[in-house]
């Protein structure tokens, strides 16, 4: 019988280490290849070309997101998985955005993960049910207000991605140059992405980013 081919993306080799084991348990699936950041994952799905990949949320460098974007552009048949901590909508509505088939808690028991694999390679896709029953919460509170959208959610997935790199300390050219933009684009994201937030300075950038989970504090350069 042919197994799930899945590669584990995430920054914390033990939590791998933990869900390579318990994947690799099961009959019908094996973890193939393993990556501990955004870019490497880019890398190693190329390379091995597996039926899934496991995304973590947060890892340091390119962003799960436009890893995601850049994966599914490089092979459409490959199904992305987030597995993350964060029970953050706006996470879950970009996810969704660049192609992702999934989204699962960290927290959640070890039997949702190896469903939502299945129920995915199968052609389905699969939400944890907090973020389910989150999801219905929101739509029921949207209905009855007719409160404009938080300012995170007004960004463009582009913005977002610029916003987490200048948090982290990169420049607008190295930006550009990862992102494969002009200069003057990703300037113009800058100023859009701030305009929206009312944002005026670096710092506030970055404890903008810091209280949105966009980027961990130990991976800060200022």
């Amino acid at each position: 019988m042919a197994k799930i081919r899945i590669l584990l993306a995430d920054d914390h080799t033990l939590f791998r280490q933990g869900i390579k084991t318990l994947i690799n348990a099961e009959a019908d699936m094996e973890v193939v290849s393993e990556a501990s950041n955004g870019g490497d994952a880019v890398d190693r799905g190329a390379e091995v070309r597996p039926d899934m990949v496991l995304m973590d949320i947060g890892m340091p460098g390119l962003s799960c997101f436009e890893a995601t974007r850049q994966i599914k552009k490089n092979r459409p048949e490959t199904k992305v998985l987030f597995l993350t901590m964060y029970d953050d909508e706006d996470y879950l509505v970009e996810g969704m955005e660049v192609g992702a088939s999934g989204y699962v808690l960290k927290d959640s028991p070890s039997g949702q993960l190896i469903s939502a694999i299945r129920d995915i390679f199968r052609g389905g896709s699969y939400l944890s049910p907090r973020m389910l029953s989150q999801l219905v919460d929101d739509f029921r509170s949207r209905i009855k207000s007719a409160n404009r959208l938080p300012r995170f959610a007004t960004l463009t997935t582009r913005e977002r991605e610029v916003l987490k790199m200048l948090a982290e300390g990169n420049s607008v050219k190295e930006i550009a140059c990862d992102l494969n933009l002009s200069v003057k684009t990703v300037e113009a994201h800058k100023f859009n992405l701030m305009r929206k937030l009312d944002i005026h300075n670096k710092a506030q950038l970055v404890q903008y980013a810091i209280q949105k989970k966009i980027i961990k504090i130990p991976n800060l350069v200022i």
